[in-house]
């Protein structure tokens, strides 16, 4: 017997199919995993940009191999590049403040907002990272790509258990 696809199933499909792109943010639909809030133009929830794990994985994504200093052998990231998000967010400022669950943050400067740079990682081997991995969000450089992305001062950009960007003016 053939049947109909639901309604949901037809809008999902939809909204994996379709990147996300400028001026096109939806309101989430779960419980958001990432609030980006501050000098930014394109929000979706009371003046900030709230994503789910399905906002997030509807962006064009990009995945990589690297090795970190905070894990054995290595390991291959999937995210939305940063300056993609950045970029769909609107944001005007030249640095952002990334925060993690336990409120430790770090400053990442615009300087890093670039293609083939950083990405917010939501896939660690394929699977969504529990919080106790370093998930849901990590902010993952391409450590073995430049060796630029090898110092103390990157590593400390690499923020784990991200859930909040402050895009500051």
């Amino acid at each position: 017997m053939f049947r109909l696809p639901s309604l949901r199933a037809v809008i999902s499909l939809a909204v994996v199919a379709t990147p996300l792109a400028a001026g096109d943010l939806p309101v989430p639909e779960e419980n958001p995993v990432l609030v980006v809030s501050g000098a930014i133009t394109n929000t979706n929830v009371g003046g900030t940009a709230s994503f789910d794990y399905e906002m997030l994985e509807a962006m064009d994504t990009v995945t990589f191999t690297t090795k970190t200093i905070w894990t054995d052998g290595e390991q291959t990231f999937t995210g939305v590049q940063l300056s993609d998000l950045m970029a769909l967010v609107g944001a005007e400022g030249e640095d952002i403040k990334a925060t993690a669950i336990n409120d430790y943050a770090v400053n990442i400067p615009r300087a890093d907002w670039v293609d083939g740079g950083p990405i917010v990682a939501f896939l660690n081997h394929g699977e969504k990272m529990p919080v106790r991995n370093k998930g849901p969000l990590w902010i993952v450089y391409p450590f073995d790509q430049k060796p630029e992305y090898q110092t103390e001062q990157i590593y400390s950009r690499a923020i784990w258990q991200l859930d909040r960007i402050i895009v500051l003016d």
